[in-house]
Formats: structure tokens, C-alpha cells, sequence
């Protein structure tokens, strides 16, 4: 028991009220979704919970994470947000990923996945983020990014073009998300765009929880 008590720690950012039946300890589905996460493929993370007694698929470890649709929960800075756009790869399709990061924690504000890239899906994004944080104030942080800038200027909001200092923050979050979609590709067989969002998102809410 203290071996699973040490191992469902910290964790209070997974909510489990999906959870509607008994079959699975809660603090195991805790475990396995913070062990993917982590960076444990599906497999990897249905092997692990097996030296505990709990004998689940990857299916059903997907789901979990599915299910929980744990959404980023963060403040804006008072004066700077690092955004960015970037093309990567899932599977050999090509998506594109937008993120906004505040450069002072850390933190993912949001992030969104589009299978193109283009003036409507930055707008889009802005649109999606402004109506969570209301930015009137922020000074967006952005390099020569094909679209950003441009709808920044064109829709009126502050921005500054700069390619280090704090606009790091968002190179150093891209970085990790580019590194674990190639690490446990299985969670993204399908290619689905919604599921793709959705580990997105829960990874998102992941990373805030260890910048804390």
C-alpha cells in the first residue's frame, strides 16, 4: 500500500468523476494517467500497473485519459504571452500545433491542433484564447511565424516580434510536446484530430502541474 500510495501523490489535477464503476481502483487509473503523461507509451504504462495487480489494456488506459478531459486552468501574466505555430507529424500525417505559454511560469494557457494552417485557423486560436483570458492588455510574443503576426496586426493586438529571450518559453514546450508524439506514437493510431487534441490538452495539464 505505501508503494501506491507514493505513486497516486500530487495528483490532485486528475479529475476522475467519469469514473462510474468499480473495476479499477481509482488511484491505479490515477497512476496510469499520469504514467502516460510522463512519457510511458500505452503499453508501457498497461505493463507497469501489472507489477500492482491491475491487468488493463492500453484500450482501456486510453480511455482513461480520454474521459478525464482534463483542460489547461492557468492566469495570464500581467504584461507578455509567448504563442507560436509549428508543423508536426502524427503518424505521417501532417497537423498544425498552436500553443500560448506564459513566459514567467511556464504554464500552457492553451494549445490547439488544426490540419492546416492558414489567416481562419490562427484566428481561430486567438479567438479561442481571448475569450478564455480576455488579452486586451498582453503583449503577444511571437517570431516570423507564417500567419500570427499578420492576424495580430490586422485584428489590433499588441505584439512583438522576437526570436529568444522570453519566447523561449514556447520553443521549450513544442520541444517536449514534439518529443513525446514520437516517443508513444500508439496513443495517436487513429490520427484523429479530437483524440490528438485531447491528449494535448491533458498533457497541458500535466506540464502546469509540475512548473508549480
Amino acid at each position: 500500500m505505501a508503494e501506491t500510495e507514493r505513486l497516486s501523490e500530487c495528483i490532485a489535477w486528475i479529475d476522475l468523476s467519469f469514473v462510474e464503476q468499480d473495476r479499477t481502483p481509482r488511484w491505479a487509473i490515477e497512476v496510469g494517467i499520469r504514467c502516460h503523461l510522463d512519457g510511458m507509451s500505452l503499453h508501457e504504462v498497461s505493463k507497469h500497473l501489472e507489477l500492482f495487480g491491475i491487468d488493463r489494456s492500453h484500450v482501456a488506459i486510453h480511455n482513461w485519459v480520454h474521459k478525464a478531459d482534463l483542460q489547461p486552468i492557468s492566469t495570464v501574466p500581467e504584461d507578455q504571452l509567448a504563442v507560436d505555430e509549428k508543423m508536426i507529424r502524427l503518424h505521417g500525417q501532417k497537423f498544425w500545433l498552436y500553443g500560448a505559454v506564459d513566459p514567467q511560469t511556464n504554464e500552457i494557457l492553451h494549445v490547439s491542433l488544426y490540419p492546416t494552417a492558414n489567416k481562419q485557423t490562427t484566428r481561430w486560436f486567438l479567438t479561442k484564447l481571448h475569450r478564455r483570458y480576455q488579452l486586451d492588455s498582453v503583449e503577444f510574443l511571437v517570431d516570423d511565424a507564417d500567419y500570427l503576426g499578420s492576424v495580430l496586426a490586422e485584428d489590433g493586438y499588441r505584439f512583438q516580434i522576437i526570436q529568444h529571450g522570453n519566447r523561449n518559453a514556447i520553443e521549450r514546450v513544442f520541444w517536449e510536446i514534439e518529443r513525446r508524439t514520437s516517443s508513444f506514437a500508439d496513443s495517436f493510431s487513429n490520427v484523429a484530430l479530437e483524440t490528438a487534441q485531447n491528449w494535448l490538452e491533458a498533457f497541458a495539464v500535466y506540464h502546469n502541474s509540475r512548473q508549480s
